[in-house]
């Protein structure tokens, strides 16, 4: 993989562990040859896994709109910042230049653009990995949810599965490298031969 995207909060929440992580992240990704790309900020959780990142001359893209580059929160250090008019071109653009998805801790907007990348990987618009980096168990709660979800008949077994989750950067970025989406054809085929 080439670049991986991360996702994660422009805020850093009420634990340091969280940007720990999220440095320690940019860091890990920098010194494995892995570029970074992200949402463009200085601020929170952005700022500090771009800052990892950078800490180790790694390659780090923002992307941002021109909303938020307006009222500075742009990276001023990073390899390339991308200023876009829209979220929607936000987050295309950061899919389109990355080989894979990870999220950290975060707000709505994180778990927007998850769950956008998610559902594009079981349309099969993309075929790339998107994985969780459970820092201090900070995801149990969505992944309990997500088995909610799996066990009441809304999503797949097979698509619940492909959403990746690891404590560890390490063991997160080997789960990516050996990741295989699922079959849409056989889902569209189960959908026809159940009616739906």
């Amino acid at each position: 993989m080439r670049r991986l995207c991360v996702y994660c909060g422009s805020s850093s929440g009420n634990d340091p562990l969280h940007r720990t992580a999220a440095h320690a992240l940019g860091a890990f990704l920098a010194q494995r040859g892995i570029g970074l790309v992200y949402g463009g900020g200085h601020v929170g959780l952005m700022g500090a896994v771009a800052d990892g990142a950078l800490s180790q001359q790694g390659e780090v893209i923002g992307v941002i709109p021109q909303s938020l580059m307006d009222k500075e929160l742009g990276h001023g250090s990073v390899t390339q910042l991308h200023v876009v008019k829209s979220m929607h071109e936000r987050k295309q653009l950061m899919v389109d230049l990355s080989d894979g998805f990870i999220a950290l801790p975060g707000g709505f907007g994180t778990l927007d653009e998850l769950f956008e990348t998610l559902t594009w990987l079981q349309l099969s618009f993309h075929d790339k990995p998107v994985g969780l980096l459970n820092v201090g168990g900070f995801f149990d709660g969505l992944i309990d949810f997500i088995g909610h979800m799996t066990r009441s008949g809304f999503i797949r077994q097979e698509h619940a599965a492909s959403l990746l989750a690891a404590s560890s950067a390490d063991t997160l970025l080997t789960q990516m490298e050996e990741f295989r989406p699922p079959d849409l054809g056989k889902w569209i085929e189960k959908l026809a031969a159940e009616g739906r």
